[in-house]
């Protein structure tokens, strides 16, 4: 009996030796790479060549070692395909904690979609993904692909890191091209990663990057890609979609853009542009004829995403548009601009990065940029900016979704990198004023009017859109601090000449106010504390950024109960600094009256890791005043 235990103990022993010496071996990974990762990429190596203006080959090989249900993103064992462009080859292995192999994924086994999704509803492009469900941790896939297309407009970017809680044993870039083609690249935050370029010359470059550690996220970080490093790369002499062109510059880039995309794509009917002369009438203010077409535009039309052929790229005819009355970013603001130009309003088609974290067209660097498309009309030294795709938003207004960033702007004469509307903190504005009482049982009921402009009218106009339902559960979120809440009323004022929001609200509380022996003790801020928790985060290594600032002014009044006095009231309390300014003042009237009055101003801005812990000390004293409780005495 002992002998048998010794030879299985003797097996198994062999079986883990081997398992320790197979190159996928969970096993093998350093301690330091598990550290805060989800997964490892034990390797991924890409091989770019680009053999002509229109050959683009594309090799991948990435090997990755998943160590918890969180980390199956990192697999990315995805590739898509389109009219002009295929996948040649494609296969996925898994292994498991031993690097012994379970499973072998050839291509017909991969998920075969459609990119038609909630975004679009009509595509021509497809996509093939891994669909694996594991049945212990860790395990490791190695992916194989290969890709061949013939737009070479987009090359994709080199990001040694692609993900938080994701480390990186080794990443390999290998680009090969032709000495004419313009190749062109620029490197982005490659300072504290281990990172070498070890071949640069006319026709090759080669980078590889080693034991990068996993990043944890950190609230408030910049965006991942101003964070980690990356490289962007493309041609001056490309093709997009079976359209050549070359650009050195972003002049010359738009004039291509304006020559060889746009070009033929705004014509509309005869009747069309009657129609539009007699809406406009007699005006000649540009500004105020586009307002006019703008207004037309959202009655007629709605937004249909569209990724079919070069239509990811061209807009569809605008007299189809016109027809159809549906169409993308890039048709309905083609078609705008059709419309603009029959009533002799110049406007100019831009592309951006659309998003509620602003992100820019890197300027520094001409290549193929953007994912969604707005209109630029001039006015005066400066834009007015229309985004065609809404049927909500006021004239001229950009919000949250495309303020405040670099856009490329494309004229006739070429294309023009341009800053979009800049909401300057005092102009992002929630006014209150209202009232409440409080009844000798503790029980509250009051009313306010929020008025909010700028960038949070952006966050207040979707409310009109709202079911019964999902109003009553946003003011029980935004008003999660006041139990038993129950609304009496909800009016709502837009504003879109002014763009200005006002929410008419009432509610009521029963309990609102503790009640122990002869005291009362409730909140006085009742209507807009800030709850906000920052987070502690111990010896943070990232920036922190407040992507936009506000200026937030309440004003209520307070009717005490009859039968009380005031035993306790806060005082008056003042906080200044670099992240801004926030106050609060309670003035005591006659007949148990207190009006209560609170700004709070907040700088936008980036800032140093160092000063985060001075930030969430301000937000800290912010929410605790907030949280300031008046005593009353029953008489």
């Amino acid at each position: 009996m002992k002998n048998k235990v010794y030879v299985l103990l003797l097996f198994l022993f062999s079986l883990i030796s081997i398992a320790q010496n197979n190159e996928y071996s969970a096993i093998k990974i350093a301690d330091t790479l598990k550290e805060n990762a989800n997964a490892v990429v034990r390797l991924n190596q890409i091989d770019i060549a680009i053999t002509s203006q229109r050959s683009m080959n594309i090799k991948k090989q990435r090997v990755v070692t998943v160590l918890n249900e969180k980390g199956s993103n990192a697999i990315d064992a995805v590739e898509s395909y389109s009219k002009n462009s295929s996948v040649k080859s494609i296969e996925a292995v898994i292994y498991d904690a031993f690097g012994n192999e379970i499973k072998k994924i050839k291509r017909k086994d991969f998920k075969d979609q459609s990119a038609v999704d909630d975004g679009i509803l009509i595509s021509d492009n497809r996509y093939l993904y891994l669909d694996y469900t594991p049945i212990s941790y860790p395990y490791t896939v190695v992916f194989n692909s290969e890709t061949e297309t013939s737009t070479t407009a987009f090359i994709p970017s080199w990001m040694p890191i692609s993900e938080y809680y994701t480390s990186v044993e080794k990443n390999v870039l290998n680009v090969k091209y032709l000495s004419n083609l313009g190749f062109r690249k620029k490197e982005y935050q490659f300072s504290n990663f281990n990172i070498k370029k070890t071949l640069d010359n006319d026709t090759q470059v080669s980078y590889v990057a080693s034991n990068i550690l996993a990043q944890k996220y950190e609230d408030l970080s910049p965006a991942f890609s101003d964070l980690y490093p990356k490289v962007m790369m493309s041609l001056e002499f490309f093709n997009l979609e079976g359209v050549d062109g070359n650009a050195k510059t972003w002049k010359e880039f738009g004039k291509w853009w304006a020559d060889k995309i746009l070009v033929g794509t705004d014509q509309i009917s005869e009747e069309t542009k009657s129609k539009m002369n007699t809406l406009v009438g007699t005006e000649q203010d540009p500004i105020k004829k586009a307002k006019l077409i703008y207004d037309y535009l959202q009655k007629k039309s709605r937004y249909v995403a569209i990724a079919e052929g070069i239509g990811g790229w061209k807009p569809m005819l605008a007299s189809d548009v016109d027809r159809l009355g549906y169409g993308d970013c890039k048709a309905l603001t083609n078609y705008t601009k059709a419309l603009l130009k029959s009533v002799g309003v110049e406007s100019y088609y831009t592309k951006l990065y659309g998003d509620h974290y602003k992100r820019d067209i890197q300027s520094d660097f001409v290549s193929q940029q953007g994912n969604h498309i707005i209109l630029a009309i001039p006015n005066g030294e400066n834009y007015t900016w229309l985004e065609c795709t809404s049927q909500d938003d006021p004239f001229g207004y950009q919000g949250v979704f495309t303020d405040d960033r670099n856009v490329l702007v494309i004229k006739p004469e070429g294309g023009e990198i341009v800053r979009t509307k800049i909401y300057e903190d005092k102009e992002n504005t929630q006014i209150d004023k209202g009232m409440y009482s409080i009844d000798e049982n503790g029980n509250f009921s009051g009313s306010i009017s929020i008025i909010s402009e700028g960038s949070q009218y952006s966050s207040k106009q979707r409310l009109e859109s709202f079911q019964p339902t999902e109003k009553e559960a946003h003011y029980k979120k935004y008003w999660g601090h006041i139990n038993n809440l129950k609304l009496s009323k909800i009016a709502f004022t837009n504003n879109k000449e002014n763009i200005r929001f006002t929410e008419d609200v009432q509610i009521t509380a029963m309990n609102y106010a503790s009640i122990s022996s002869n005291k009362m003790i409730f909140t006085l801020d009742a209507f807009n504390q800030n709850t906000e928790n920052i987070k502690r985060i111990r010896n943070r290594k990232n920036p922190f950024q407040i992507q936009r600032g506000y200026l937030d002014t309440d004003e209520i009044e307070i009717n005490l109960p009859a039968g009380f006095s005031i035993e306790f009231l806060p005082s008056k309390f003042e906080l200044k600094g670099k992240f801004g300014e926030y106050k609060t003042e309670i003035i005591k009237k006659e007949n148990n009256k207190l009006t209560y009055k609170r700004s709070m101003f907040l700088n936008k801005g980036k800032f140093s890791n160092k000063e985060y812990d001075e930030y969430r000390l301000f937000m800290e004293q912010v929410s605790k005043n907030d949280n300031a409780k008046i005593i009353l005495t029953k008489n």
